[in-house]
This record gives structure tokens, sequence and C-alpha cells, in this order.
């Protein structure tokens, strides 16, 4: 009996002591981020290619597994363990961002991961987001975006979805869609700026914001182009129509244009831009910009002459009349411009278009345009990967306030023997 009661007692001891120490380390790990299970799912090292990705041999680890993951079930918890988890940053990193707030309008329909990413990259609690969502996304993608979206008040889904189709107006009323619901926003943003969901930045928010503000640009819109070339007159010269959802034709012979209204002169550019928030108001309301837009309908890729032509008129606010090619809004690498602007794609074409691998970061990053495209979570994952954390580590350089654990992106580690290398300037050891 005796020894039954020593016994008893011995296990007693060894419990409470087992206690104390487990409440010893809970409360020393309190006041650190702990990342909850999704955060550890399918990690990779990687080693970014060098000079400016990489130093000394360190290899960096993403510090959650795949975001498509993570996002299925019904497993998440809160918005707020969804923030750690995902490391977006959430508090305002200097003053100067705090009072100049931008707007984004992110149109997608697949690449969910990339767009997180993209997301993540560009957050900040003082801007304002506006995302559209192509209305033929499968019905699980767009409950994803709605989870993410949910979760953060300055985050909108577009009250308008569009099918988009590349080549046709629904592009270009994607955007006129968020616009509608961005002016209607209490936050007082300065500047929006338009991004498809397979974007990724190569500036930082303060940057953006400084590069708005610079003398150049401090209240004019950024729509590079020039007067429409004879080689692009085809495209408003002549009536197309989509079909069947899908792509874009000719209507037929004999279906030709009548002048554009207003005796505008139409001109040739970029899709993306930078405009001020008085001329969005002109878009939306203007007569002139309302008759254009009207008259737009019927032509090839609209969105590449619309923004730009509406730019050169006297009465728009903003406007750069005599502007051209100005403004480092995109980084791309067009196939028919290797050769000229850049030594050919490293990754590989989709549509003329270079999706970018490890080679091609250093090209990226000296253009220093406000941001590239395109980039693919599955196919060019090193790539992305790279360049986030090369971006997030720009961002914290620059921050005005203690950086929080759980901004963290990328964890470091160094070099070991059981690391399988491949060729080429990637390696990957498996955690």
């Amino acid at each position: 009996m005796l020894q039954l009661e020593s016994a008893k007692c011995t296990f007693l001891f060894c419990l409470c002591v087992s206690l104390i120490i487990c409440s010893i380390i809970y409360l020393r790990a309190a006041n650190f981020y702990t990342p909850s299970v999704h955060t550890r799912l399918g990690t990779a090292r990687r080693q970014c290619p060098g000079p400016i990705f990489n130093t000394n041999g360190t290899r960096w680890f993403r510090a959650e597994g795949p975001l498509d993951e993570y996002f299925q079930g019904t497993g998440l918890g809160s918005c707020t363990q969804m923030m750690l988890d995902l490391h977006f940053v959430t508090s305002p990193l200097s003053k100067e961002e705090e009072d100049y707030p931008l707007a984004f309008i992110i149109t997608i329909h697949k690449e969910f991961e990339t767009f997180v990413r993209l997301l993540r990259a560009i957050y900040a609690p003082q801007n304002i987001y506006c995302v559209h969502v192509d209305q033929r996304s499968t019905e699980e993608y767009k409950d994803k975006v709605r989870t993410l979206v949910g979760c953060f008040p300055n985050i909108i889904l577009a009250t308008v979805s569009e099918k988009v189709i590349y080549g046709g107006f629904t592009r270009l009323k994607a955007d006129i869609n968020c616009m509608e619901d961005l002016v209607k926003s209490h936050i007082a943003w300065k500047k929006v700026v338009n991004l498809c969901g397979q974007d990724f930045p190569i500036q930082t928010n303060l940057e953006l914001v400084r590069y708005m503000q610079s003398k150049e640009w401090r209240d004019r819109n950024m729509t590079p182009g020039v007067k429409q070339p004879k080689s692009m007159r085809y495209r408003t010269s002549l009536q197309y129509v989509e079909v069947a959802s899908s792509y874009v034709a000719q209507r037929g012979r004999g279906h030709k244009k009548t002048p554009p209204p207003h005796d505008l002169e139409i001109y040739f550019g970029t899709a993306y831009y930078s405009l001020t928030r008085v001329f969005v108001e002109f878009v939306l309301k203007s007569p002139v910009a309302r008759d254009f837009l009207e008259w737009s309908k019927d032509t090839y890729s609209p969105d590449e002459h619309y923004w730009v032509t509406l730019n050169h008129i006297q009465e728009a606010p903003g406007s750069h009349v005599n502007g051209g090619w100005e403004g480092a809004i995109r980084a791309i690498k067009w196939k028919e411009q290797e050769g000229l602007s850049h030594q050919g794609c490293k990754g590989h074409y989709l549509r003329d278009i270079c999706v970018y691998g490890l080679e091609d970061l250093k090209w990226i990053v000296e253009r220093n345009s406000m941001f590239a495209n395109k980039f693919e979570s599955k196919t060019s994952a090193e790539a992305l990967d790279c360049l986030e954390h090369w971006h997030r580590e720009k961002v914290f350089l620059q921050a005005m306030v203690p950086i929080q654990p759980s901004w963290q992106l990328l964890e470091e580690t160094h070099m070991s023997a059981d690391c399988n290398t491949t060729s080429g300037p990637a390696l990957q050891c498996e955690l």
C-alpha cells in the first residue's frame, strides 16, 4: 500500500513539473506568431540566381505550401488566422503611403495561387482593391476568391461580372464595372492601376506612390501609346463581334465602322494604366467618354485604344495630350521584340508573351517597371518564388514601422550535403 502511495505521489510530482515546463514554453511562444497546419504543407527550398537574388550560398524556403490546398475544405479558421498564415502586411508601412491610398483593379479567371501571391504583394490596409472574376470561372474558383476577399474590408468583388474574351469589349467593360464600384468607396484613393491575375509587382507600394507623385506624373494619367499606326487601323475601321463568348471575329465584308464620335483622333497603346480619380469620374460621366465607349463596342481590343485616346483630349482631367510611350507600367517580353528589347524568353511563350523563368528575373528587375507580366505558379514556380522573396525583402528595407513576424514570407536556411542538386540555377530540397 505504501509503495502504491509512493508511486502516486511520484506521478503527481512529475505531472506538476511537466505542466510547469509546458506553461513556460507556451508563455514564451505566445509572443511569436505560430502558423497553422496549412502553412506546413509541401514546402521546398530554393536557391535563387545571383547576383541580385542570392548571396553567400543562402537558400530560402517558402513558409507555406500550395495555396490551392489551403483553401480546400472548411477548416480555414478565422480571417485573422488566415491573414497570419498567408503573411499579409496588415499595417501601413509609412505615413507617406498612408496619406496616398491607391486603388487596384484585378481581373482574374484562373491561376488562383498566382492571384493570391499578387494580392499579398500589393496589399496595404489603406488601399482599396476591386477584383473582377470572369463569369466563366468554375464555382470552386469563385468560392475560393469569395473566401479570401471576404476577410478584407478594403477588397471588393465587382458588382457586375463579365464573360471576358481576349480582344473583346468585355475586357474593357470589366475595368469600367470595377471603376463604378471604386468611386462609391469611402476610401479617398488617389490613382487607380489595373492588373491581371498573372502580373507581379517590381516596385513596392512606397515606390509606386513616389513614382505616381513624381514631377512628371503627379497630376497626370499614365497611358502609354501613340497615334494609331496604319498597321492597326483595321481594329477600329471594321466591325467585330464576340462569338459564342469564346473569341472575337470580323462581322463580315461591308460592315465598316463609322468615324469615331466627337471627331476623336484614335490612339493605340497599352491596355494598362495609372489614372487619376478625377479622370475616372470623367470616364464614367462625360458624354464624350460614354459615346466613345458605345462606339468602341464592336471594335477589336478596345482596351488598347480607349484609355489612351481619352487621355489625349484636352478636356480630360490629367490628360497627356503630347504624351507617347512614356510610363514604366509593364515589363513584358513580346516574342516579336526578341533580339531588340530582350534576348529571348527563358521560360515559355504564351500568346506571344513570355511566361517568365528563373533566368528572366535579372532582366525584369533591371527594367524597374511598376509590374511585370506574366507568371504562372504551376509551370514557373521557382521564378515567382524568387521574385516574391526579393520584393518582400525590399518592402521590409523601406518600411518605417517594426516588421511583424507573420509578415515574413520565407525562412532562411543554409545548404547541406543532403540536398539533391538539379541542373540549372535552381536547387530544391525536400524538408
